[in-house]
């Protein structure tokens, strides 16, 4: 295959239920955000979904689900390739090379191990190996950068370490990828103010109705200040999510009146209820345009599968042939 001249950047997102704020700020608007910069890959992780999901209804649904989120929050297909991850089925093949390579303790201390264990969680093989197969996923695309957040850090080194290891046993194949992380993001508060998290139940989700806007932004929690005191838009859990989605000449005048005094919280969630209406919009009327349209997303799907196997079955030729494997070809 003809490499191509922009370096390439590989992202996915578990589909886990409808996406919310949280998902879209965090994950899918940086790869948006750098379509013009990278050759931009976006899978539909479900592979890592089958750690917890057990109903293949409820897996189906999520799975469809994701995919019209996706589109329906702006990925553009023209510019960003995207994909099932059970269709480019190398990746499970050479999530068992690395395997192969990568002790139990070094496993042990993964993140999402450590916390099932300490919440005295029944442990699956697939989410001890998590980080194995993650790793495949970035490094059987050659890939340099991966977007992640603050908190997904750990992924970038597994797969970092992976690959020196697959390098030093057998031969120098994958780059060593590098995470992209865009500081401006940060973590978007949810409705209770922790991290925006389905686990959390706090979530605005991306789809939402003025309605169901406005019920969830009522929720988000405020001190006891009144309209006229000072208010640090820093500490505020509500102009958090006013600075993703306010335009910035109205965010400079509800900034100016917190710091000095004049505006109540109340009002302040119903000018968020009316930002985030406005700024949702688009997105509700493009993934009602996919939902109505499911054949286009199946060949959109399938277009992306196709396009990303004639670059992993090239990397797996040359892995099979460094390790031995394909002596017979």
């Amino acid at each position: 295959m003809k490499e191509n001249k922009k370096p390439i950047l590989i992202s996915g997102m578990k589909p886990t239920g409808k996406m919310h704020l949280g998902n879209f700020f965090g994950s899918l608007k940086q790869v948006i955000d750098l379509e013009d910069k990278y050759d931009n890959t976006y899978f539909i992780a479900d592979f890592h979904a089958l750690t917890g999901v057990k109903n293949s209804k409820e897996f189906r649904d999520n799975t469809w689900d994701l995919a019209l989120d996706c589109l329906g929050a702006g990925l553009d297909p023209k510019k960003i390739c995207i994909y099932k991850q059970s269709d480019v089925p190398e990746v499970t093949e050479l999530t068992w090379f690395f395997s192969c390579l990568i002790n139990v303790s070094y496993l042990m201390r993964a993140h999402a191990y450590k916390d099932a264990q300490a919440k005295g969680e029944e442990v699956n093989c697939g989410t001890f190996s998590y980080p194995i197969l993650m790793a495949a996923d970035i490094l059987i695309h050659k890939s340099r950068f991966v977007p992640v957040g603050e908190d997904q850090r750990q992924h970038i080194e597994y797969a970092r370490d992976v690959a020196e290891k697959f390098n030093s046993t057998y031969k120098k194949i994958f780059p060593i990828p590098e995470g992209v992380i865009l500081e401006s993001v940060g973590t978007v508060p949810g409705t209770d103010g922790r991290k925006m998290s389905k686990s959390y139940n706090n979530t605005i989700p991306l789809f939402a109705t003025h309605e169901e806007i406005k019920k969830a932004v009522m929720k988000i929690p405020t001190d006891s200040k009144g309209v006229e005191d000072y208010k640090d838009p820093k500490e505020c859990f509500v102009f958090k999510i006013h600075s993703l989605v306010t335009p910035e000449g109205e965010l400079s005048i509800l900034r100016k009146r917190y710091l000095e005094g004049g505006i109540g919280y109340k009002e302040s969630k119903e000018l968020l209820v009316e930002s985030l209406d406005s700024y949702l919009k688009p997105f509700r009327e493009k993934r009602s345009y996919y939902e109505k349209n499911p054949e286009e997303v199946k060949k959109i799907l399938k277009k992306g599968a196709d396009k990303t196997r004639k670059r992993t079955q090239e990397t797996m030729a040359e892995v099979r042939k460094s390790m031995g494997i394909s002596f017979l070809k």
